[in-house]
């Protein structure tokens, strides 16, 4: 392994990042009749796209373009991709040792052309999302493009989950704003990151310890830990309030709950996290974000990405799809909402 210009450790993911920041540039400056050549140039024959309801798995750049990217690009004139986070690493779940890069933050642009058959408000709009892109042969050969519709729907007046306990806000990047990693980190300060994460997964498979729930939260948390969670169950500030706010109230309405693991996770620096598909399965046996318990087991779609401070966790940014969740329970949230539209 190098050593970096500045004393440290570093393994090099110059290669793969630099693939993704050009996928991203053409894909923002692109015109929409473009988006065809540029994700089949970025993009493998065979690359797996998987995303949230109501996008279905695609396979191969051109289908990735026709299916999101174009209607996409045609709907919001003059796209800006705004990172808060953008890291890379191997995947310490593959013995293959695969790359992954991930970015996080918002894609904003003017809402000029209905998109989904949600009606166009002519004003800056803002997808939140969370990317994880394999790299391999220098292409991407499997993503998991995780988005907060809700929120886009929220900014338009037509939130579909007005009864969150935590904030629906328009989410902002670390703290330090440092989470941009354009250039290869410390790999001693990403292990550390990684065995943090890996902590705290153990100690939340466990919900039958003999803590409350706020003493087993301080086992990898920062009192002053920041939960970015996805609009309908909203952001919370403190291990307190997180507990009251969120942990608690999901703890308390799902049974039956099985962790089917996770497709990647890794770390750079102080940032990592992971992606499952799905992440859980559980019954709701009692209420959650104001839906009644309808007892049926349904599955989770979750990306996680954390920033660490020292010897814990101080932020986390969740991606859920709660519209796919909730459908799986017989509620359209978002077939209910555009039938309801003008």
């Amino acid at each position: 392994m190098p050593v970096g210009t500045i004393g440290y450790l570093v393994e090099d993911f110059q290669k793969e990042k630099r693939i993704v920041l050009s996928y991203y540039e053409a894909l923002s400056s692109g015109s929409e009749y473009e988006i065809e050549e540029i994700c089949s140039e970025y993009i493998s024959d065979n690359c797996l796209w998987q995303s949230y309801h109501p996008f279905k798995d695609q396979i191969g750049g051109l289908n990735i373009a026709r299916h999101f990217w174009t209607p996409f690009k045609m709907s919001l004139s003059r796209l800006q991709r705004r990172q808060d986070i953008f890291f890379a690493g191997r995947n310490l779940l593959n013995t293959k040792n695969s790359v992954w890069v991930v970015s996080m933050g918002h894609l904003m642009g003017l809402f000029d052309k209905d998109w989904l058959l949600i009606k166009a408000n002519k004003k800056m709009t803002f997808l939140r999302y969370a990317e994880f892109n394999k790299i391999e042969n220098n292409k991407i050969v499997q993503t998991a493009f995780y988005f907060d519709l809700p929120h886009w729907l929220s900014q338009v007046g037509k939130n579909p989950f007005p009864n969150a306990l935590g904030a629906n806000i328009l989410q902002p990047g670390p703290l330090n704003h440092d989470g941009v990693y354009f250039m290869d980190q410390d790999y001693q300060e990403g292990k550390k990151t990684s065995q943090v994460i890996d902590s705290m997964i153990k100690i939340l498979g466990n919900w039958d310890n003999h803590l409350t729930l706020e003493e087993e939260l301080a086992l990898s948390w920062h009192d002053d830990m920041i939960w970015w969670g996805p609009t309908g169950i909203g952001a919370t500030y403190t291990i307190e309030r997180y507990a009251k706010q969120h942990a608690g109230p999901f703890r308390s309405a799902f049974s039956n709950r099985k962790f089917n693991g996770h497709v990647c996770r890794l770390s750079e620096g102080n940032f990592g996290g992971f992606f499952g598909r799905p992440n859980l399965t559980m019954r709701l046996t009692n209420s959650f974000m104001g839906m009644s318990p309808t007892n049926l087991s349904a599955d989770m779609n979750v990306i996680d990405l954390y920033r660490r401070d020292g010897k814990k966790l101080a932020e986390n940014w969740v991606f859920i799809d709660l519209l796919g969740f909730w459908l799986q329970h017989g509620m359209d949230f978002l077939s209910d909402i555009l039938a309801k539209s003008d």
